[in-house]
């Protein structure tokens, strides 16, 4: 049982291929449906749970507005009633401290205060204060619960004196002061405003108060782990579901980048729902905070629910494809043990597959095979073995490049027993450059072999021309040991000798250093050098995807091998390396190249 198991499970049996091939192309696509599911639907939750965050803020919104709106209305209508608008200007020029008050003056006070109680019978409880300059108040509270004469105190008070018109004041939660309501409330807003006369002399003030707990009451859609606040222009906290927050600065508004709508917001390591809706004319904000997850819960779990639904399916599927593919596979199978006992050398046994499909034909075609083969075994016992085939052709003779470098150093031992130790020098500088072009797998080396490189160079360009080149080296021991591609600097050295000096005598200098900034190479000649033409048309060229056709060869310049090797160093560098150009007509060029540390660009 335990061999026909292994059989199955082997990745070399037909049976195991079937199946897992079907299973892959029933797993991939929906392993990528789900992904692409996931994916979709991970912005479209995201943008739901903003909607919704918008939309319940935008009905407490609305409640909250309508609260103010009242407050503002009370002040509007006391502002613009003309009527009692002429009581209070008559009574704010009367002197407080007269003990006797006539009959009318009775009957207007009392107009004035049963109107200030017919406007507050409809919504939100409010509390409605006219204090006149010279102290006088109408009130639609009882002056034992709260003397208006206070307010002259007030800190925000002050602030009245400077608003003009119909400028009012908001004036965020503060402590009740009202001894009926300090019991269950603890806090009141208040919206406040001046009355002025013809001459825009201010005779009175308007103040309406409403308790902070009326305002909470639009925070009760906000469940769970969420908050949902009102605060000022400051982010100081004006209403909150937790008293003792009031007062405080919401902290979480610092960390908020777009308060523009609804957005998602990082606060302590945890994603948040952050939406805000502004209140008009009072420069306050609600604000509500709702934890990502819970907003996205119950899309999260119908994506769940699709998947073990998926998961479930899947599973019945594939018992149910397994047992159909033994049933089919079984004749291959059977097939596959005779094809292991022929291995084995036992070529007397037959499959006995009768049905009329592929597989049986296939089990004809092999017994047939099996026959055939016992044919020519008998036949190939009986054949004398070939001969074999001529012999290989002689490989064509390749000379090894050690032995013409042993050749070479034989020479020069020869010249210089002869006394010859400029010819000597010359072949061994020859036979060091020669050995450096063949020698491919050195692609990085460093710069002090390609200072002897660009030394032994120069030697041999001495020897071909009339005039030496003096080549100046001043290289740190740290720049020394910096990895470099080969042949980085023989170009510009070549360049500056048969262009720059125009094969004459003149000095090459060439210095390099390396700090932890930048490591500089920088090569300099006092040769013709170049005018700005030829000077911009050769730092155009300098690109990584510099081609041939840019090459130039103006007023004694070649850029051929420059771009040769700006492409090389900026293949091996990239965008740590840059190099620059300098030249003056009749004075010479100077070539600057950098590598800068730390894969910042490079400015040379």
């Amino acid at each position: 049982m335990w061999i026909r198991i292994k059989q199955t499970l082997t990745p070399r049996s037909f049976r195991f291929k079937v199946v897992a091939v079907t299973v892959i192309c029933i797993m991939v696509p929906a392993v990528i449906t789900l992904y692409v599911y996931s994916y979709l639907t991970k912005d479209a939750m995201k943008e739901q749970a903003m909607v919704n965050a918008e939309r319940e803020l935008s009905i407490a919104g609305a409640y909250v507005s309508k609260l103010l709106d009242d407050m503002l209305y009370a002040v509007n209508f006391v502002q613009l009633d003309s009527e009692m608008n002429t009581i209070l200007k008559k009574n704010a020029n009367h002197d407080t401290q007269q003990q006797h008050v006539g009959y009318e003056d009775y009957l207007e006070d009392q107009k004035v205060t049963k109107t200030i109680e017919n406007m507050t019978l409809l919504g939100e409880k409010s509390y409605v204060t006219i204090l006149l300059k010279n102290g006088k108040h109408y009130t639609n509270y009882p002056v034992a619960d709260y003397n208006p004469e206070q307010l002259f105190h007030e800190a925000w008070f002050k602030e009245l004196d400077e608003v003009y018109g119909y400028e009012t004041i908001w004036i965020g939660s503060q402590p009740t002061v009202f001894a009926s309501e300090q019991d269950k409330n603890r806090y009141q807003l208040s919206v406040a405003r001046t009355l002025r006369d013809a001459n825009l002399q201010i005779y009175g003030y308007v103040i309406v108060t409403m308790m902070e707990t009326e305002i909470k009451q639009a925070f009760a859609g906000a469940g769970g782990s969420g908050e949902m606040l009102l605060v000022d222009g400051s982010n100081r906290i004006l209403s909150h579901r937790d008293s003792e927050q009031i007062g405080a600065t919401f902290s979480p508004m610092a960390q908020v980048q777009n308060t523009s709508g609804a957005n998602v917001i990082e606060l302590e390591n945890e994603t948040y729902i952050y939406a805000d809706y502004p209140l008009s004319y009072t420069g306050w904000k609600l604000v509500s905070v709702n934890p990502y997850k819970q907003a996205i819960s119950k899309m999260n779990r119908l994506f769940d629910t699709v998947f073990f639904a998926q998961l479930i399916s899947f599973v019945v599927f594939f018992l149910l494809l397994t047992s159909v593919l033994k049933t089919v596979t079984s004749p291959l199978v059977h097939l596959g043990h005779i094809a292991t006992k022929v291995q084995s050398g036992k070529l007397n046994v037959r499959a006995d597959i009768q049905s009329q499909d592929e597989i049986g034909r296939l089990s004809h075609s092999f017994n047939q095979m099996l026959d055939h083969i016992n044919e020519m075994i008998n036949e190939i016992t009986e054949t004398q073995a070939r001969k074999r085939q001529a012999e290989l052709a002689m490989l064509q003779a390749q000379i090894n490049p050690h032995f013409l470098f042993n050749v070479l150093n034989s020479i020069r031992m020869k010249v210089m027993r002869k006394g010859d130790d400029e010819s000597a020098e010359m072949i061994s500088s020859l036979s060091k450059l020669l050995r450096m072009t063949i020698d491919k797998d050195k692609g990085m080396i460093p710069l002090q072999e390609e200072v002897e490189i660009v030394n032994d160079f120069v030697k041999l360009m001495n020897m071909r021309q009339r005039e030496k080149v003096r080549l100046l080296i001043d290289v740190s021991a740290k720049a020394n040991a910096e990895m470099i591609p080969r042949f980085i600097l023989q170009p510009i050295i070549e360049n500056s000798m048969i262009h720059g000096l125009n094969q004459c005598a003149g000095t090459i200098s060439l210095k390099a250093y390396s700090n932890e900034q930048c490591f500089f190479i920088i090569i300099k000649d006092n040769g013709q050098g170049m005018n700005e033409e030829t000077l911009k048309q050769v730092r155009k060229s300098l690109t990584f995807q510099a081609e041939a056709s840019l090459a130039i060869h103006i007023n004694g310049f070649s850029n051929l091998g420059i771009s040769n090797v700006y492409e090389r160093m900026r293949m091996t560098f990239g965008d740590t390396f840059n190099m620059d150009i300098e030249s003056v007509e009749g004075l010479g060029t100077k070539v600057v190249m950098c590598v800068s540390r730390g894969g910042k660009k490079s400015n040379v």
